[in-house]
């Protein structure tokens, strides 16, 4: 990313908070389970939280979670990991690095970088993210088959995909959301635009399905 971009990229938007609703990914992540496991807790009513509206997606209240570890004697300590993971795939260390730094400052983020498909794949794998920010431009980015993959796997099922890209087209940008990502930014853009976007799939239950 030239100097231009990195102007735009500047500083994350002002007022964010810690997230006080979260996914059943986030949720198994905290408890240390799988999120069929959270599924089954919420399914059952021992977990209390609500379905998206016209989706299958769950949230659940930091606070039911809270007591719901205390009534089970589930460690507390793992809600220091309630922050929104986010995986940046890209091969720009200035863009990336910009990002992160953004998205990363106020808490409400914990963010991985990989500057390739394959390594991107090995970090989803170690770290669950809930959002996938991916340079659809990278050589070795298959679109279509990267949504089949992370569908695929339990772990990231509900991972939300955000395409970025300076060259795609609005034709090519509706085939992404088509074939199953959540949203699409046009490079340059402001950061306070990524994190509305990803505020957005992550809590409105926008489903890459």
């Amino acid at each position: 990313m030239g100097n231009t971009q990195e102007s735009k990229i500047a500083k994350p938007a002002n007022g964010t908070s810690r997230k006080a609703v979260l996914t059943t990914g986030q949720v198994a992540k905290i408890c240390s389970v799988a999120p069929r496991t959270v599924s089954k807790w919420f399914d059952s009513g021992q977990l209390r939280g609500y379905r998206i509206p016209g989706s299958k997606d769950r949230r659940i209240p930091v606070d039911q979670l809270l007591r719901f570890m205390k009534e089970h004697g589930i460690p507390t300590d793992g809600l220091e990991l309630a922050s929104l993971g986010v995986l940046i795939v890209d091969n720009d260390p200035g863009f990336s690095s910009v990002l992160t730094e953004a998205l990363t400052a106020g808490g409400d983020y914990s963010v991985n970088v990989a500057d390739s498909a394959f390594e991107a794949g090995i970090l989803a794998q170690q770290h669950h993210p809930s959002v996938i920010v991916v340079d659809v431009s990278l050589h070795d980015v298959d679109a279509k088959n990267l949504v089949k993959t992370l569908r695929s796997n339990e772990q990231l099922t509900d991972a939300k995909l955000i395409a970025v890209s300076g060259a795609h087209t609005e034709g090519q940008c509706q085939s992404l959301l088509q074939e199953g990502f959540a949203g699409f930014l046009r490079k340059p853009f402001e950061v306070k635009q990524l994190q509305q976007l990803i505020e957005k799939v992550t809590a409105n239950g926008s489903s890459p399905h």
